[in-house]
């Protein structure tokens, strides 16, 4: 005997499961740093695998299609709060050319990795360098709308 799954409008959203939403990022001021509808079509992912921040994965839990929801995150919960650890300087003559204060800068870690940091000042000796998310220590608004959730391990597919 074959079932055919498919999503429905009862089916809620939870661990590995697809779903099909737009989404928007602001920052508590109304600021906003991302909507998908800007892009068009709504985007598809699967909660738990990495695409968006853990806090972020929370608030979808549990909606199903046709929901729609905003909620307010502290930075605990979104981009981590703003650590002076993750602030370093170095030495302006090692630069290739001189930091522009403002401008992200890719750096390489010890693992051969790229690092972004947003060069805070710079003097004749000392450029100072903040590693931190330039989201970090903010308060955000994150507003959701689903429009398909397709349960975890099924994609629509005939099952035998």
């Amino acid at each position: 005997m074959s079932d055919i799954i498919l999503p429905n409008e009862e089916t809620r959203i939870q661990l590995n499961s697809t779903v099909e939403l737009h989404f928007s990022v602001a920052l508590e001021n109304g600021v906003e740093i991302d909507n998908t509808r800007q892009h068009g079509e709504p985007v598809h992912l699967v909660v738990g695998d990495g695409s968006l921040l853990p806090g972020f994965e929370s608030a979808l839990m549990g909606l199903r299609a046709g929901d729609r929801r905003t909620v307010h995150l502290p930075p605990e919960d979104a981009f981590g709060p703003w650590n002076a650890e993750n602030v370093q300087t170095f030495d302006t003559v090692k630069f290739a050319e001189r930091p522009i204060v403002g401008h992200l800068t890719e750096f390489e870690d010890k693992a051969k990795s790229s690092l972004f940091g947003v060069v805070q000042s710079v003097d004749d000796n000392v450029t100072t360098v903040d590693f931190n998310h330039p989201l970090a220590g903010k308060n955000i608004s994150f507003e959701v709308e689903i429009f398909k959730v397709t349960p975890p391990g099924q994609s629509g597919i005939q099952i035998q």
